[in-house]
């Protein structure tokens, strides 16, 4: 069955799922500055499928306030994790009736917290299960395609046997990211073995996309890194930190930059303020609030604010002190 992967042009970039990060209202943002191209695919930061399975209602209506999302970010994937099919063929189901265009299964994750609930990276340790999780996405999505993120292993390269596993559940893309759970983000990301995921996809004869994930600075650099590898296309993640624009590939001025701190701020204020710390914003500040004079001193001050309001009266504070040239 074709689906908007079809139509994608080679090569593509899409948003990464990042927790804490790539929320409905970081995504709104993106949305807006990422203009004209914007990100080919964007994904959402992951979900507990067993927390909407298993959750009491309030609990359910909280993780899926983290699934919102506006028409400007289509196409959009739903990521879940879960070591439970039944769960995943849930939340795929949810995922259908929520109108997104696609449901991808994080296999990848080295957090502890997902590690341990045998989800993540830990079903790198269990192909078996990890194609029964493909099947069930596949039952719940009706119709909707099913992808993976994954790692190149758990504690060393198993790419040789991980990935055919996995070609052989047929998801859509499998997203690489060239490092294992061991290395985290450690070590410079191996995109040789990205190479070497599309050469054994290639001699399977398998239509799945490959997408190569870890070290893209920007989209040049994700261009170059993708050529070389013979991959469909690359994720872009940490990148995106205090850059909505990343896909827009420009650069605004450190007025126009810190203006959009401030909107941040509200946004996040707005659609997740009820449910989510304000201090989860404080790792954007650090993004936002680099590279200039003063940055030190302002990010100081920005560390210790509590809401949007005391956000944007820092740095309207800061703005007013600058030079009018700038």
């Amino acid at each position: 069955m074709k689906s908007f992967w079809d139509n994608l042009p080679r090569p593509f970039f899409v948003l990464a799922p990042l927790a804490d990060v790539t929320d409905p209202a970081f995504r709104k943002l993106i949305a807006k500055y990422s203009k004209p191209a914007g990100p080919a695919v964007v994904y959402t930061e992951f979900v507990s499928a067993d927390g909407l399975a298993l959750a009491p209602e309030e609990g359910r209506k909280k993780l899926i306030r983290d699934l919102e999302y506006g028409e400007a970010e289509r196409p959009i994937v739903a990521q879940f994790f879960t070591a439970t099919p039944l769960h995943m063929e849930k939340a795929a189901a949810l995922a259908k009736e929520l109108g997104f265009d696609g449901v991808d299964i994080n296999m990848g994750c080295p957090a502890e917290t997902i590690v341990w609930q045998g989800a993540g990276s830990n079903l790198i340790k269990s192909p078996s299960l990890a194609i029964e999780l493909i099947a069930a996405a596949k039952q719940g999505a009706g119709g909707l395609p099913v992808s993976v993120k994954t790692r190149l292993g758990y504690n060393q390269d198993e790419v040789e046997s991980w990935v055919p596993a996995l070609l052989s559940a047929d998801p859509v893309a499998l997203v690489l990211h060239a490092r294992t759970k061991k290395e985290m983000s450690k070590v410079p990301a191996r995109w040789e073995r990205v190479r070497r995921a599309v050469e054994i996809r290639n001699e399977l004869g398998s239509q799945t996309l490959i997408l190569g994930n870890g070290d893209l600075k920007d989209i040049e650099d994700a261009k170059i890194k993708v050529k070389e590898s013979g991959a469909d296309g690359g994720m872009l993640g940490r990148a995106i930190f205090g850059r909505p624009w990343l896909f827009a590939q420009r650069e605004p001025g450190l007025e126009e930059r810190l203006r959009v701190a401030v909107e941040h701020a509200k946004l996040f204020e707005e659609m997740l303020g009820d449910i989510k710390s304000f201090a989860i914003m404080k790792k954007h500040f650090k993004a936002y609030v680099e590279g200039f004079a003063g940055a030190k001193e302002l990010r100081m001050e920005l560390m210790e604010t509590k809401s949007a309001a005391e956000v944007e009266e820092v740095i309207s504070r800061f703005l007013q002190r600058l030079p009018a040239t700038l």
